[in-house]
């Protein structure tokens, strides 16, 4: 039996007291029997325990044969410990105990532990707990949460006596009633157990509990099922996606719950920084966190979230999957999480794509191999049949253009922002380029301007490796001001200069015809105004209006003879610029004429690295065309 000196301290109530490790009952009556609960002595009498706990009448019982002096025993793994016990012993005493949501789970299983039944005495624990349970808790959102969240304490008696189950039910189905119809409890039969302060009363004994009140948004669940422990609150969101509750309200919980749990998960980190900052950034500071826990954290975290495209969630999958590959969790959760930034990815930012390499295996600053794999599971996704275009090859109207167009430009700024890196291989450049449908980009513009990153970051690579790179661009697709620079470009290879060239010449070409046509509408509504103003009374406006056409006519009249001389020019430097590629490759091979186009006869003959054309040649060119772009 524990000692029972050293300081004592009685109860509020006058009924116990507390002397070291030693608890006595102040009832001025001799001890009978002594009952050890973990490292506390109980030294109570055997009538009040006796006649409402079966297993404790049976422990006396047995006592007695064995030693008829003393009685003496104790009771091994008693669910909730000294608190828990201390409480059924007042009740026994027939003491008042009060009920409340946290520590009615800690009285429900020490009177099963003590088999308190209604055989024994009438009202006994079992009884008056269940009462509590069914008449307070169950019915209020919060008291059933405080009582969920004491019950890892009392693991497996708690599962055992379906208290874990009734309280998940209870509180999934009051989140489906709030989910579908957005009202806010008090429920049925509340308004009877409020007090006038508004907390919640059970046979005149306020349980602490302070009841909801209309005001409090739609999710304001999300904070109350937040402190639960990880295994109750998987249970609580597996049971609300049975109970039909929607799929946006259980992905906010769980995010809620993510940023709670998991540190620097919430932070804006910025792709541009090294990959050691992050690394700081997210793994949390306190020792006692395992990153054996945080794995399974985040991975049960990921397997709960549901399916589906989220508006402005991909900051928040970004986040976690940077968290995954730091902490070496599983290939399935990190596959599922690129999967799931697949699905949105229209909806991504440049920085959140900026993901550090974390492997020490590639030399890349970022992850090249994690976006092209997010890009391919996004491709999946979208219809393999790209839209149609009419007879001039323009793109007609499609659901799913738009934001394939987006991430096409994504993507394009991706690539302009990995180019300096001297560590990129061209293969990898130009698999991430080239993933993408042609149909995806309207212009390429925005390609043009990282492949120009790219070769001027990378001033060693070959003629035929710039080559390679160059022709995952269409310089068919390129801008007026986009063609005006790539003429000017020294680090581009000769043939995409001679290419810009010749599709820039094609589009004045266009632009005459256009031209024509338009002079010829400008000149039949002029002579049809001018037959107007001659036959009838027209007024000054209409001699005006005539007036106005002619001059406009002969101003098209005079751009399209600028036009004509600039192409004429055009067309001499191209010969100029063919006459030196036959001289210079005279010798090596023949040259294969390409068939006239418009009157500009071109060679597609291929230059060698050692033969390019002087620059002089390039910027006589440009001078004649009007070229006037900067070099990047």
């Amino acid at each position: 039996m524990a000692s029972s000196g050293g300081r004592s301290r009685t109860s509020p109530d006058g009924t116990s007291q507390r002397r070291g490790q030693a608890w006595l009952c102040a009832s001025g009556l001799q001890s009978d029997i002594v009952v050890d609960v973990e490292q506390m002595s109980f030294h109570l009498h055997k009538f009040p325990l006796v006649s409402r706990c079966r297993r404790i009448a049976s422990l006396v019982e047995r006592a007695s044969r064995e030693d008829e002096d003393t009685c003496d025993i104790r009771l091994e793994n008693f669910p909730g410990g000294t608190l828990a016990f201390e409480l059924a012993a007042k009740f026994c005493y027939g003491m008042k105990v009060e009920f409340t949501p946290c520590n009615i789970v800690a009285l429900r299983c020490a009177a099963e532990y003590l088999e308190m039944t209604e055989d024994l005495a009438n009202q006994n624990l079992i009884e008056r707990s269940e009462s509590f349970l069914e008449e307070v808790v169950l019915r209020n959102w919060s008291d059933s949460i405080a009582a969920l969240q004491s019950c890892p304490n009392f693991y497996p008696m708690a599962e055992e006596l379906g208290l874990v189950d009734r309280l998940i039910n209870s509180v999934c189905a009051k989140a489906n009633m709030n989910d579908s119809s957005r009202r806010v409890w008090p429920m049925r039969g509340q308004r009877a157990l409020q007090s006038p302060g508004g907390s919640l009363l059970w046979n005149g004994i306020s349980t602490g509990a302070r009841a909801r009140v209309p005001g409090d948004g739609d999710n304001w669940w999300y904070e109350d099922i937040s402190v639960l422990s990880l295994t109750l609150f998987e249970k609580v969101v597996l049971g609300m996606e049975a109970a039909g509750v929607g799929g946006e309200s259980i992905w906010g919980a769980v995010v809620h719950y993510a940023k709670k749990a998991l540190p620097g998960l919430h932070r804006r980190h910025s792709g541009r920084e090294p990959a050691h900052s992050h690394r700081k950034a997210i793994v949390p500071a306190n020792p006692i966190v395992q990153e054996n826990e945080q794995r399974i954290l985040l991975e049960t975290i990921e397997s709960l979230l549901p399916l589906l495209k989220v508006g402005s969630s991909t900051r928040f999958l970004f986040g976690l999957l940077r968290l995954a590959i730091i902490l070496n969790a599983s290939s399935q959760c990190k596959s599922s999480l690129e999967k799931r930034i697949g699905m949105q990815l229209d909806q991504a930012t440049l920085d959140e794509l900026l993901v550090p390499n974390y492997s020490h295996v590639e030399e890349t600053l970022y992850d090249i191999d994690l976006v092209q794999r997010i890009l391919d599971h996004y491709l999946m996704l979208e219809q393999n049949i790209p839209p149609e275009s009419d007879e001039e090859g323009l793109l007609l109207g499609s659901p799913s253009l738009c934001p394939i167009m987006m991430v096409a430009k994504l993507i394009d700024a991706y690539l302009a922002e990995i180019a300096p890196d001297v560590n990129l291989k061209p293969t990898k450049f130009i698999a991430l380029a080239e993933a993408l449908p042609d149909y995806s980009r309207f212009l390429d513009d925005g390609l043009y301007r990282a492949i120009d990153v790219y070769l001027k970051a990378h001033p060693w690579l070959s003629e035929s490796e710039r080559e390679m790179v160059c022709k995952v661009m269409s310089c068919q697709k390129l801008s007026l001001e986009a063609c005006t620079h790539a003429a000017q470009n020294e680090r581009l290879p000769l043939r995409v200069v001679v290419q810009v060239l010749f599709f820039e010449q094609l589009q004045l070409r266009n632009a005459i015809a256009g031209s024509f046509l338009v002079a010829d509408t400008v000149g039949a509504s002029g002579r049809q105004l001018g037959q107007q103003h001659h036959a009838g009374p027209g007024g000054a406006r209409q001699g005006e209006s005539w007036d106005d056409s002619l001059e406009v006519g002969q101003k098209l009249k005079d751009d399209m003879g600028k036009i004509l001389a600039r192409v004429s020019q055009l067309e001499m430097e191209c010969g100029t610029m063919r006459q030196e590629i036959e001289n210079l490759h005279r010798a090596k091979k023949p040259v294969n004429p390409l068939s006239k186009a418009f009157g500009c006869k071109m060679f597609s003959t291929v230059v060698p690295s050692t033969g390019e054309v002087k620059r002089g040649h390039r910027r006589s060119l440009s001078g004649s065309l009007g070229f006037t772009g900067e070099q990047v």
